[in-house]
């Protein structure tokens, strides 16, 4: 991912309202790693159930705020955008709003993610060998491009209200 400032982020985000982006509390964009990202997700520090995902989607940047559900799973859930099963964090559902005339009526979807987005770092794990000759490495490329397709639908549908 390319590094982005506070403008552009604010700007990006889909479902929020003016001031939801003026109020939201962005991380510190100076410490992050922008090369181990594929999208930037983090919780806000003074609202402890809101949520923010960033990533390029169809070379315009797209943010979107999720609302952390309450409850927590039942048992032990996965990761839909990183599907990691050696979760070393907890997995949480996350519930927002959809854009246009759709999110205006009240409509939502929800994902189970990571609590505090470590996807990006859970998908760059090392995988174990499975066999005599497996490619460590394509298999690692293969995890992080497959959870890059998963944040990417996810917010292509909150965009296009799929």
């Amino acid at each position: 991912m390319r590094p982005i400032d506070d403008a552009r982020i604010r700007a990006s985000f889909l479902n929020a309202s003016q001031r939801e982006r003026a109020q939201l509390t962005l991380p510190d964009l100076d410490a992050l790693d922008w090369d181990t990202l594929q999208f930037l997700g983090w919780r806000d520090p003074k609202f402890d159930n809101l949520g923010y995902v960033v990533l390029e989607l169809d070379g315009v940047l797209a943010g979107v705020i999720l609302r952390r559900f309450s409850r927590a799973p039942n048992s032990r859930a996965q990761c839909s955008w990183c599907n990691d099963i050696e979760l070393p964090n907890e997995v949480v559902l996350f519930n927002t709003k959809r854009t246009g005339d759709a999110g205006r009526k009240g409509d939502t979807v929800g994902t189970l993610v990571c609590a505090n987005f470590e996807c990006n770092r859970n998908a760059r794990k090392r995988p174990r060998e499975a066999y005599l000759g497996f490619d460590v490495e394509a298999a690692r490329q293969r995890r992080i491009d497959t959870m890059r397709e998963n944040v990417e639908r996810f917010v292509r549908g909150i965009r296009d209200g799929v």
